[in-house]
């Protein structure tokens, strides 16, 4: 006796038995009902009149079907609502709701909310939304929504056909017109972004002065193309992407010192544009800071890892190219072995471990063509 008292689906369906398909003494009028429990859609209190009935409270053993809900309403697959749905909604599989949402969803797949949403949605798989998310969106895969008031953080995606006013953060990709942060493992996507746009590989955007990632095409920003040089007679070829401060850099090259076998360059790394003369100077002399990894390689097991900052004063000339050179502190790693002499002298060196590192001051000038 006790389970079944403790049991709701049971009682559920003892209701059901007992009442046939509605509820008289709990139904308040034809429009409104206090509680609506039931089976699956039409077995339950409400019966077939259920696509027509607001409830305060709704609990399904598979799916419930309502016209609204103001209340908590629960489904081990489904709740189905025909127009608005305040309070809490749960699922095991998806909230289905043809208005809008002034509560809390969540769900095992998705929701999925025609109008806008003033809660926090919950969901396995995606929250879809077809107005305004004001509240939090998290979502194993994907969130989609007319806009966004607050955090969206998903496995994969984030997209906004408008503003995104809160952090947007996925596994993947993010799209938005007028956002705050964006956070993606490979891209983000925007036409203005007011802080932060950080991903592992692109960002595309119109106006992002802080946009973080190896290329950055930023309509009203500023993308080079620039020839180094540095200690180690390496010479690289470099696309350099990025907003008004921050930029990524790219690039591959070639080592012109009389080694036994060829090596190859790559680098990448993030650089800061720090102005030094006022606009009204005509901006042209200014400070770039750099964080870079650079490899040389000869394909053949020989590998010369370098870690540098580069502090690099540049002086602008005409409409499109700058020259800069500046010293650069320098960790590096390579196998013993390899015995590599491109540096003499160190200001630090480990002789005891398998690999060399060592600490050293170098240098690195180049010149770019800026458009």
């Amino acid at each position: 006796m006790k389970n079944l008292l403790f049991n709701p689906f049971r009682i559920c369906f003892i209701i059901l038995l007992m009442s046939g398909t509605s509820l008289p003494s709990i139904a308040q009028s034809d429009s409104s009902s206090r509680i609506h429990v039931g089976f699956i859609y039409p077995i339950s209190s409400n019966g077939k009149q259920a696509a027509s009935i607001t409830n305060r409270f709704s609990l399904h053993v598979i799916a419930g079907l309502s016209k609204a809900e103001t209340g908590a309403s629960i489904s081990s697959i489904a709740n189905i609502v025909k127009q608005d749905a305040a309070g809490a909604q749960i699922a095991g599989a998806a909230n289905v709701i043809g208005g809008s949402a002034s509560g809390t969803q969540m769900a095992g797949v998705a929701n999925v909310i025609g109008g806008g949403a003033k809660g926090a949605q919950l969901a396995g798989f995606g929250n879809i939304i077809g107005g305004e998310a004001q509240g939090a969106q998290i979502a194993g895969v994907i969130n989609l929504s007319e806009s966004s008031g607050a955090a969206q953080v998903a496995g994969f995606a984030n997209i906004t056909k408008k503003h995104a006013k809160g952090l947007q953060l996925a596994g993947f990709f993010n799209r938005g017109e007028e956002v705050n942060a964006q956070m993606a493992g490979f891209a983000n996507v925007a036409k203005k972004v007011k802080g932060i746009q950080l991903a592992g590989l692109i960002n595309i955007a119109d106006s992002s002065d802080y946009p973080i990632a190896i290329f950055n095409f930023i309509k009203n920003g500023e993308k080079s193309v620039a020839l180094t040089f540095d200690e180690t007679m390496t010479g690289v070829v470099s696309f350099r992407s990025g907003g008004h401060v921050l930029y990524g850099i790219a690039g591959i090259g070639y080592n012109f010192k009389d080694n036994a076998k060829a090596m190859y360059a790559a680098e990448g790394g993030l650089g800061a544009h720090i102005p030094l003369s006022s606009k009204a100077l005509g901006g042209r002399l200014r400070l770039n800071l750099e964080a870079v990894s650079h490899t040389l390689t000869d394909f053949d097991g020989g590998h010369y890892n370098k870690n540098s900052l580069r502090v690099l004063p540049a002086l602008k000339w005409g409409n499109h190219f700058e020259a800069f050179a500046g010293p650069t502190l320098n960790y590096v790693s390579y196998d013993r072995e390899d015995n590599y002499d491109f540096i003499k002298k160190y200001i630090w060196k480990n002789n005891s471990s398998d690999d060399f590192q060592g600490l050293f001051v170098g240098f690195n000038v180049g010149v770019q063509y800026v458009f």
